[in-house]
């Protein structure tokens, strides 16, 4: 409780320098950035959300306080064609949109307040995750399909941006705590104010937790003491998800400029699974990330040009202490375990510079150009064992640093120069046309260009009609290029980037303020899918190669009603099928069916009630795993909220998996962990805030 005594100390001493402003309420927050009914991330600038050239969902601050949602995974759950599942190593998100599913999910791009935060080696947000804290986010923006047209590389399936919360949003300062299920305790401070003409925010947040302790039978330490007729698979064990976070952000902005900065510190946090799939009670990673940037933005130069530069940084470590296999292992020869800690750092720089030009008649054209610099410039491992004879792991008599001599992969570096034009045309009365189109010119694989087209028609006052297309990329990760001594998977300096090309139908429907509706249906085709193919025997090893595509259809259909002014309620179904085209089968892994249902009451003045379920079902195994189907589950939460007389006391109450359903995601190979990645049961939390 330290962390959080010396937030709650600071919100003290910023009450005494300050003078009072209250918290801003939600009309606020509407006028200044639009509400959900806008979104920027379709094209750079703010447009209704019906009429944006894109399938777009926005997520309030306020949605994430009514949900009860303490992480960004329970979050993006609520958006139709999203899953959220989890790996089986470290038990990461993995944002599925549109059934698109890898290990890693390097084909959904994060970003913090417009800047990716993707991880070279993996190309995933580091296997030190550790979650990201809600408190300090202002919306959510989202594109369900490609948007590599603005935004680059592996804006693949789709585009998730984080905005976090500005000075004019906080007003003051507000502190919280909360405290709940599976050991968890964490608190956080947000202050915003106006300094000599300087708006300053700032946001602190801990969080420690035991992590839920679910339940694996069997593992892949199981399978190998069948082989080797030994008992030293942990299994029937639990999964170890425990871990310690720190997140700072300090956000400046003075006239045309803005400076922003942040770190997250991850520390102890657990190996889920375990890092080979065998469970790990002892093992854990941390890591850091470090962002920085640097943004001009003005409109004063002349009236026909808006013009914006940003310079940014970006710092990552991921360090790891893993137990790969259990002490006893491989027949006795590992006393203390197979031991293997990977440790790999990047930085990455950014220069975007882009323009808004609105001098033709009927036309907002967008230009942009920059360029980018990422460098995995250190790498580590120390491990005791190396790969003998039909890739058995034999001992090295003790740990040893192996960083120069067999490393798992050596530091590499990549540049991206690039391009884009886009033209939003309204070419008649309630038609416009936005077409675009990017180049990417990468150091290592070469060129790719990426174009879109989307024509939005306003068919009534009520109804909204788009014809959507775009083609996007995914770049290969570090992992797939450059891997070596690895007896898994091995990479390819050759690798082309995988492509998808999308086309998409959509209709929004608001016939009265109260009501809105809308669907689209999609077909994409994905070709050149990075995969570890297996070498041919006596190798024990895989090579990643372009030897993949996949084709996927499907409807995403969502609803809000605002019955009363005290009662809403929302709805989202979402279908998708997705096929191997190599086998004609089921992609596998991703759920068919999604529903979510969600009422908010404020049933007395100063008092709320939110209710949501979630039903996943229709997972499906890939080819050639013969396991039955993932089952199907509801999982249904609830929030109780109130507000304590006319004070800025909030206090609430939440209870996730309400009914403690047996959840289950599925793992990626029937030889690992047979029985599935166990989800967390019911779980009780409570918060208390201060806006001052």
């Amino acid at each position: 409780m330290r962390l959080v005594s010396i937030m709650v100390f600071i919100a003290l001493l910023s009450m005494v320098s300050r003078v009072h402003a209250e918290a801003p309420d939600e009309s606020d927050l509407a006028r200044a950035y639009g509400g959900a009914e806008f979104v920027t991330v379709a094209t750079g600038a703010r447009q209704p959300l019906a009429r944006a050239p894109a399938v777009a969902t926005v997520i309030t601050a306020r949605d994430i306080r009514e949900i009860g949602a303490t992480n960004l995974a329970q979050v993006l759950e609520t958006v139709p064609g999203i899953h959220a599942s989890v790996s089986g190593p470290g038990y990461n998100p993995i944002f599925m949109i549109r059934g698109i599913y890898s290990d890693f999910n390097p084909e959904v791009l994060m970003l913090v307040n417009g800047i990716p935060i993707t991880n070279l080696f993996l190309g995933n947000r580091s296997q030190a995750w550790g979650g990201m804290p809600v408190e300090d986010i202002s919306r959510i923006e989202v594109i369900r399909g490609p948007g590599s047209a603005l935004y680059g590389a592996d804006a693949f399936a789709g585009v998730i941006n984080i905005v976090t919360k500005t000075a004019d949003e906080i007003r003051g300062t507000r502190i919280g705590m909360r405290g709940g299920g599976f050991g968890t305790y964490g608190g956080w401070i947000l202050h915003g104010g106006n300094y000599r003409d300087t708006k300053v925010a700032f946001a602190l947040q801990a969080r420690t937790t035991d992590g839920f302790h679910g339940t694996v039978d069997q593992d892949a330490q199981t399978a190998l003491d069948r082989l080797f007729g030994t008992q030293a698979s942990l299994a029937p064990g639990s999964v170890n998800t425990g871990g310690r976070r720190l997140d700072a952000r300090l956000d400046l902005a003075r006239g045309h400029w803005r400076f922003r900065t942040g770190y997250q510190g991850r520390f102890g946090y657990g190996t889920g699974a375990g890092g080979s799939f065998a469970l790990d009670p002892v093992g854990s990673g941390g890591g850091h990330r470090f962002n920085a940037d640097l943004t001009y933005h003005t409109l004063d130069l002349n009236p026909n040009w808006d013009l914006k530069a940003r310079l940014s940084y970006f710092d990552v470590a991921t360090k790891t202490d893993l137990v790969l296999f259990p002490p006893g292992a491989f027949g006795g020869t590992f006393p203390n375990g197979v031991i293997g800690n990977p440790d790999v750092f990047e930085r990455q720089g950014r220069l975007d510079l882009s323009a808004f030009y609105t001098g033709f008649r009927r036309h907002r054209v967008r230009i942009g150009t920059g360029v980018f610099y990422g460098d995995m410039y250190k790498t580590r491992e120390t491990k005791n064992f190396t790969i003998g004879p039909g890739g058995i792991p034999t001992p090295l008599g003790g740990l040893v640093d192996v960083s120069q001599s067999a490393p798992f992969i050596r530091p590499h570096h990549r540049t991206d120069a690039y391009v884009y034009l886009q033209d939003e045309w309204d070419f008649v009365r309630d038609w416009a046309l936005t077409a675009g189109v990017r180049y990417d010119r990468y150091s290592d694989f070469g060129g790719t260009t990426n174009p879109r087209l989307a024509l939005v028609w306003q068919a009534r006052y009520d109804l909204t009609a788009k014809l959507l297309y775009g083609r996007a990329f995914r770049a290969p990760s570090f992992a797939e290029q450059y891997n070596i001594n690895n007896p898994v998977a091995l990479g390819n300096p050759n690798l082309k980037p995988e492509t998808i090309n999308t086309a998409e139908l959509a209709f929004d429907y608001q016939p009265t303020p109260a009501f809105r509706a809308g669907v689209d249906i999609f077909h994409y085709r994905m070709s050149d899918i990075i995969r570890f193919v297996p070498e041919p025997a006596p190798a024990t090893s895989a090579t990643a190669l372009n030897s993949g595509s996949q084709t996927g259809n499907g409807l995403e259909a969502e609803f809000t009603w605002h019955a009363t002014p005290a009662f809403t309620l929302r709805g989202n179904y979402a279908f998708q099928r997705s096929i191997d085209d190599r086998t004609g089968t089921d992609a596998g892994m991703a759920p068919e069916h999604q529903i979510y249902l969600r009422g908010d009451w404020r049933f007395i003045p100063g008092w709320s009630w939110d209710a949501q379920g979630n039903w996943v079902a229709g997972r499906r195994r890939v080819a050639g795993d013969n396991r039955p189907p993932v089952g199907p589950y509801l999982i249904v939460d609830t929030t109780l909220r109130h507000r304590v007389g006319h004070t800025g006391l909030h206090v609430a109450a939440s209870i996730r998996n309400l009914f403690d359903r047996r959840a289950k995601e599925p793992s990626p190979a029937p030889g690992l962990i047979p029985d599935d990645l166990p989800l967390p049961g019911r779980s009780f939390y409570i918060e208390a805030r201060y806006d001052f």
